[in-house]
């Protein structure tokens, strides 16, 4: 079984903290979001709000990172680049995935974008895969099993003839950006520890689905292609992909959403679930 770390009233506090610092860096990178804008500018904007919170980047520097966001345009499934010569498009969708580490704690989660005006199947697939999250939140209740968010994610996202990264997951989060569980998109089999691995008080992690149009290699589960930069994950097959994230502690009182979209919604104009 994965060596979950649990966490304290206070410890919940602080990652309250770093999770609102997330939640007014995505709104102000919200704000500048428009056809023509780079990347780089994007990640700047992001860079100095978490700073000037007294944060840090949690990002930057990761495993060799070398930006403070993580912008995936279009295909782009998830760690995508700010390179200084990609600029937004009308039309283009951009997931922006922000962590932030304030007082040893991290909060993270991410949203995706319209720019300009997008099509119309791009648009049903943010929305579903919004709805989607929210699915895989209505199961993280405590004394549920983990590997009950995946099927949720799955089953819902399924039925729309989408498909997820089999690489890429949720996991925990606290003083490590990175902590145990797992918690893939999809359903695992019954053996798999997430299948045994109960919910409990304590606990902190983010779900997060990433989904495509279209099918994958394995039916409802693909296998992204990278970039010789060892970061960018594409869909194989080029088609657009969405990823929204929330993140979860759980409390005497049951779960809670301590990320929010409500700040950048105010600013894009849509009217938010959390």
């Amino acid at each position: 079984m994965p060596r979950i770390a649990k966490y304290t009233d206070e410890d919940f506090a602080r990652l309250r903290e770093s999770a609102n610092v997330v939640a007014v860096t995505l709104a102000e990178v919200a704000k500048v979001i428009a056809p023509g804008v780079p990347l780089t500018y994007l990640d700047q904007i992001g860079e100095q709000c978490i700073r000037d919170h007294h944060a840090v980047p949690a990002c930057k520097g990761y495993m060799g990172y070398p930006a403070a966001l993580c912008l995936s345009v279009n295909d782009v499934v998830v760690h995508g680049i700010p390179y200084p010569d990609i600029y937004l498009r009308d039309g283009d969708i951009v997931s922006v995935d922000c962590v932030a580490k304030l007082n040893g704690y991290h909060g993270d989660f991410c949203y995706t974008f319209e720019v300009g005006q997008v099509a119309e199947e791009t648009k049903l697939l943010l929305k579903r895969t919004k709805e989607a999250l929210y699915k895989a939140v209505e199961v993280a209740k405590e004394g549920h099993v983990f590997a009950e968010i995946g099927a949720a994610v799955e089953r819902y996202v399924s039925q729309f003839g989408y498909s997820v990264p089999a690489e890429f997951t949720g996991h925990g989060i606290g003083v490590g950006m990175h902590e145990e569980p797992s918690i893939p998109n999809y359903s695992v089999r019954q053996f798999n520890n997430l299948s045994r691995t109960r919910i409990e008080k304590g606990m902190s992690f983010c779900i997060e689905p990433m989904v495509k149009i279209g099918k994958g290699q394995n039916g409802s589960k693909f296998r992204s292609r990278f970039d010789n930069d060892e970061w960018t994950a594409r869909t194989p097959d080029g088609n657009p992909a969405a990823h929204f994230e929330h993140q979860l502690i759980v409390t005497d009182k049951g779960t809670e959403v301590i990320s929010s979209y409500k700040l950048l919604g105010e600013v894009i104009g849509t009217e938010e679930l959390y």
